[in-house]
């Protein structure tokens, strides 16, 4: 069974790896090599050979038919919940739904997110999404009460589920597809929503409600406590209110993983009633019963400790890591029930396929593999120790004293706690070398306190908080306020020794994104460094980790530059790098929108090994250029920050504490890196004047070369000659666009021009475009955008020129570099593209 439920999850990772589903040749081709299998299996073409030949040749085709199996079952499952999509000529138009409220609504202070359960809509349309993510806005007056399982008539507008598609950061489109969530979007009218009679049923709804519950109660006795988020967490999974300090805290000391409801936290909640049951079975003759005569008090201890685990799940969400761990101890229960001995590995290769059968997307998320990897590295490194047991009792001498029986007592204790001590140190390196790579892949980071810290965490939150919280959830009011507070106080002591470790300078070690070669042979490196004593040279394992050491792929060579227009939603933000120098033009939205900083801008930052900005550039102030700024400041080195801001703005004094050098952006400031040359073309020295748009910082950046030459076209590259130039004009209007071509026309001729004001209507003037005469332009605009950027006008004056354009709402995130005597242009969702997209 491990062959099979290994091979059955490599089938579905494949399968997730995918730009698009199967067709009809390919699922012949799939029968074709799993009818062979299955005829190896049989017992075709074994006739002859050793029996150790023939068992491996069977081994292989066993293997084989179950990835067949992985990735034809994910494969049906996509197609199932692809099918109902909205159709995209109802996106942007007046729906009303009728359903119930799913999960546990996220309520701040710009109104409510909640997921809608669909029961019927007046959209003629057949596969209606069945799950769809809506935000009541509030416009005046704050939402009404959205409770889990209330039933609502509302009318909203919907679009397609779509998400940012960047380099090196995780797949928003994909975690939409794995949560079921087909469309998203908002009400609309809200005065005219009716809440309806009644509400769901089924057991989904009743254990939504019961975690809503819960919630409602730590938020009252911990209502504005600065760690209520961590609490909310550890009992009902839900991890919406953890601040982004705490956040950071924990991602920087390794003990994020805290944080969830995960198999720690299952196993203990389920070893605890494993224990009270078997005790309580045991003593049935107190009450004169004899209970154990019927059914023994071990079979007892597993069956309460499944049924435990799999309430303390439920009330977790069911998330990946408290679903292995459930079926985990399932497995085993069952088993043990049955008069079976199963061995661990087998226990956890069950739960591997069982997750997958329940959720073939589990394996896009990095819980998955941080989970079965972290158990899989124990159990193999345990797998090689033998634990000496004296099983032979003596009884004490006569003449011994009864000091001499407490000083052996004592001696006992002590060599049974050094060797719990040593197991446990053994365990807590084995997840810590196991998951160091992971690591690496999912946050270009390696928190080397986390040892040190998850030494002090793991029993900290496991011995003290959690036992707290579930305390708080298990007894009424007002005692469960007590249990709260107090496990607030604990997770107070718990966040001040984190940020001791994390203050060390040497706490955390940021790496870039590494590719697939390096992430084997570091695995490779793994298993190798965790093997069993005698294993040759397991001295030389960690010579298979430098590649996850080595710098980041070198930059542009000198006298080009590489841009990256990222994929931020309705915002700007682009990276520009030299051969040793990086400059970010804007941040992004941030908290008061899509928080693109937090989550696209700094993780593509340490993804791609930039671990210090020598300018981050603000253009101005609106929150789609400058809302992510303080997320870049907290999070990466910055030398200096270069901005066109009024001078109360509290970005200078961020900047300011992030130990920046401030300057002001003014018309005539110039440097030069690495060949490459620097040119801000506006605003005018001196206090600015109008609106934000009037005073945007505008930069062009020019390349060493000689001139001619095309653009290029779908990733391929076609040859120029002039100076590769970039004209980044953030939201300049016609005004400016006026003055810039008045003052020197022959310096705005660019190659690749970032579109201004992202297309709007009041931009993009003729003159401008025939002056700058670009290549390539491009569009950074969020997908069906409230602005309806880019304006159709103003898209057909690029089109009419027959410019190379892309659009970060259909393209992602574009890479465009001069690569000798041409011109890259790259398309995330060209090259990494997966099945999901655009479906």
């Amino acid at each position: 069974m491990r062959a099979v439920w290994c091979g059955f999850a490599l089938g579905v990772v494949w399968l997730q790896q995918q730009a698009m589903l199967p067709g009809w040749r390919a699922w012949l081709v799939l029968a074709l090599v799993a009818g062979g299998a299955a005829a190896c299996i049989g017992g075709v073409n074994l006739r002859g050979g050793s029996l150790r030949f023939q068992r491996t040749v069977i081994w292989f085709a066993v293997w084989l038919l179950a990835a067949c199996a992985g990735f034809g079952y994910a494969a049906w499952r996509a197609e199932m919940r692809l099918a109902r999509a909205l159709p995209v000529e109802w996106e942007g138009r007046n729906i009303v739904v009728q359903g119930y409220i799913k999960g546990l609504p996220v309520t701040d202070a710009r109104g409510a997110r909640f997921l809608f359960g669909v029961e019927s809509t007046d959209a003629n349309i057949a596969y209606f999404p069945r799950t769809i993510e809506l935000s009541w806005i509030a416009e005046g007056a704050p939402p009404p009460a959205l409770e889990a399982g209330a039933r609502w008539r509302l009318t909203v507008r919907l679009k397609r589920a779509h998400g940012n598609a960047n380099f090196g950061v995780r797949d928003a489109e994909a975690s939409l597809l794995a949560r079921d969530i087909r469309a998203t979007g908002y009400v609309i009218a809200p005065a005219a929503a009716d809440r309806l009679a009644g509400s769901a049923g089924g057991a989904g709804v009743a254990i939504d409600r019961w975690r809503g519950a819960v919630r409602a109660r730590i938020d009252a006795a911990l209502a504005g406590a600065p760690h209520r988020g961590i609490v909310i967490a550890l009992a009902i999974g839900a991890q919406d209110a953890v601040s982004a300090a705490d956040w950071l805290l924990m991602r920087n000391t390794g003990t994020s993983h805290l944080v969830a409801i995960s198999g720690l936290h299952i196993g203990f909640v389920a070893g605890l009633a494993a224990w009270f049951a078997g005790a309580l079975w045991r003593r049935s003759c107190f009450f004169g019963r004899d209970w154990p005569l019927w059914i023994p008090a071990q079979k007892i201890s597993l069956t309460a400790g499944a049924l435990f685990a799999a309430a303390h799940a439920a009330l977790a969400g069911f998330n990946v890591p408290a679903q292995r761990a459930l079926w985990m101890l399932g497995v085993v229960a069952l088993a043990t029930i049955s008069g079976r001995s199963l061995a661990p590995s087998l226990v956890l290769a069950w739960a591997l396929g069982l997750v997958l059968l329940v959720d073939p997307w589990a394996v896009v998320s990095a819980g998955f593999w941080l989970s079965f990897c972290a158990v899989a590295a124990i159990l193999y490194a345990m797998s090689g120790r033998l634990r000496m047991h004296d099983h032979e009792r003596r009884d004490p001498e006569p003449e011994a004293t009864r000091v001499t029986r407490f000083r052996d007592a004592c001696l006992r204790w002590l060599s049974n706690l050094k060797a719990r001590l040593f197991s446990s140190a053994h365990v807590q390196y084995a997840v810590t070398i196991a998951l160091a790579p992971l690591t690496v892949y999912w946050f270009a980071q390696i928190p080397l306190v986390g040892p040190v810290a998850n030494a002090f965490a793991i029993p900290w939150v496991s011995l003290f908080v959690t036992p707290a919280v579930l305390a708080g959830v298990g007894l009424p009011g007002p005692l469960d306020a007590w249990a709260f507070r107090g496990a607030h106080a604990l997770l107070d002591v718990l966040v001040g020794g984190l940020q001791t470790m994390a203050a060390y300078p040497w706490a955390l070690l940021r790496l870039p994104q590494p590719g697939a070669w390096p992430l084997a042979a570091a695995a490779v490196g793994v298993a190798w460094c965790l093997a069993p004593r005698g294993w040759p040279l397991r001295w030389a394992a960690p010579l298979t980790w430098l590649p996850l050491l080595l710098p980041p792929p070198s930059g542009p060579s000198f006298g080009a530059f590489r841009l990256t227009a990222l994929d931020i939603g309705q915002g700007s933000s682009i990276l520009i790098e030299t051969a040793h120098h990086t400059l970010l033009f804007d941040a992004g939205p941030g908290p008061e929108s899509t928080h693109a900083g937090e989550r696209v801008v700094v993780p593509y930052l340490y993804a791609n090994g930039v671990s210090a900005l020598d300018t981050l550039m603000i253009s101005h102030a609106d929150s789609d250029h400058s809302g992510g700024a303080p997320a870049v400041l907290a999070g990466i080195e910055v030398r200096q920050m270069l901005a066109a801001l009024a001078p109360s703005n509290p970005l200078w004094a961020a900047a300011r504490d992030a130990r920046a050098d401030v300057v002001p952006c003014a018309a005539g400031q110039r440097w030069r890196w690495d060949g490459v040359d620097f040119a801000v073309l506006w605003p005018d020295a001196g206090p600015l004047q109008g609106k934000p748009n009037a005073h945007c910082c505008v930069l062009r950046v020019s390349a060493a070369g000689s001139d001619s030459g095309g653009a290029s076209s779908d990733g391929q590259a076609r040859e120029f000659h002039r100076p590769f130039t970039a004209l980044l004009a953030a939201d300049i209007e016609a005004p400016v666009e006026r003055v810039l071509l008045q003052r020197d026309p022959g310096a705005l001729r660019a190659h690749v021009l970032v579109v201004p004001h992202h297309g709007s209507k009041t931009s993009s003037t003729e003159p401008f475009l025939d002056s700058i005469d670009p290549l390539v332009a491009v569009f950074q605009v969020g997908y069906r955008n409230r602005f309806h950027h880019p304006h159709p006008g103003v898209l057909s004056r690029y089109l009419g020129r027959h410019i190379e354009l892309t659009r970060s709402d259909t393209d992602g995130a574009v890479r465009i570099e001069a690569a000798g005597p041409a011109l890259s242009l790259e398309r995330y969702r060209d090259t990494h593209r997966r099945y999901w997209m655009d479906r």
